[in-house]
């Protein structure tokens, strides 16, 4: 999954596309390196991102995904948004065919009844709170049980409203600390008893820059490890800004797995 972030103010500023051309290039770059999705998003998520309206999250996205469709009109989208009225119309007017939602239905209680609706797949994250306040909300009594909870009793409400392709994402970097994001990690195999598929996004994250005192802008190789060790443990998707040493990473574990008995 390709990352085009139509933001101004994404964590990092290697992903930020807002001009027609950067917009267009991405779209090309994203498809020639191998993506199979594009995930199209105009909210930051960031802690402490400016917090926009839907109006203007709309009128991000609704740019992107029309150069988008110009672009690559078969391609496979996803759209990243908390906001249910937001993920309809982006569906309808463009065709997208995944929402992509960081609250898991938390932050609008119209989002599950919509993407029921819509009968599209549905990415469901875990966080606590909302991008401004998930820093103060990290105290777990034992994080993996936590989170498998919480995936466990919303799996269970998106299926007794008929959502039948729901993918998992444990959310890294959104409410926990960065040991805590390490400890998920070193857990990741526990959501397979979920029997679903599993998003991986550590792409140039803080628990990868702020382990080594660096930025996001020099921390192309620690996602690379941290995706290859996903895919060793069960992600099925990573979710990268990065997709070309992403694919290697792909390639490389696929080609080992073969001969693995």
């Amino acid at each position: 999954m390709g990352i085009l972030n139509a933001t101004p103010d994404s964590f990092y500023s290697g992903s930020r596309y807002q001009t027609e051309v950067d917009i267009r290039n991405r779209v090309q770059q994203v498809i020639s390196e191998g993506a199979k999705i594009i995930d199209v998003g105009g909210y930051s998520s960031r802690p402490m991102a400016e917090d926009i309206t839907p109006e203007e999250e709309y009128a991000r996205l609704s740019n992107a995904l029309k150069l988008l469709r110009e672009e690559a009109p078969n391609a496979i989208v996803s759209v990243d948004t908390f906001r249910a009225d937001v993920a309809e119309k982006c569906c309808k007017e463009y065709g997208v065919q995944i929402i992509n939602d960081i609250s898991a239905g938390q932050l609008d209680e119209k989002m599950f009844e919509t993407v029921a609706q819509l009968k599209v797949p549905y990415i469901m994250m875990h966080m606590r709170g909302n991008p401004h306040t998930m820093t103060q909300l990290t105290d777990y009594n034992d994080l993996t049980a936590d989170i498998l909870l919480y995936f466990s009793e919303l799996v269970a409400k998106a299926a007794s409203m008929d959502i039948n392709d729901i993918i998992l994402d444990p959310g890294f970097g959104f409410s926990k600390t960065l040991d805590q994001n390490y400890e998920l990690l070193a857990h990741l195999k526990a959501f397979k008893v979920f029997e679903l598929p599993l998003l991986v996004g550590v792409s140039r994250k803080s628990m990868i820059y702020k382990l080594f005192n660096t930025t996001p802008q020099e921390s192309l190789n620690g996602t690379t490890i941290i995706n290859t060790m996903a895919l060793l443990n069960g992600a099925s998707i990573l979710r990268v800004h990065d997709v070309r040493q992403a694919m290697e990473a792909v390639t490389i574990v696929e080609k080992t797995m073969n001969f693995i008995d």
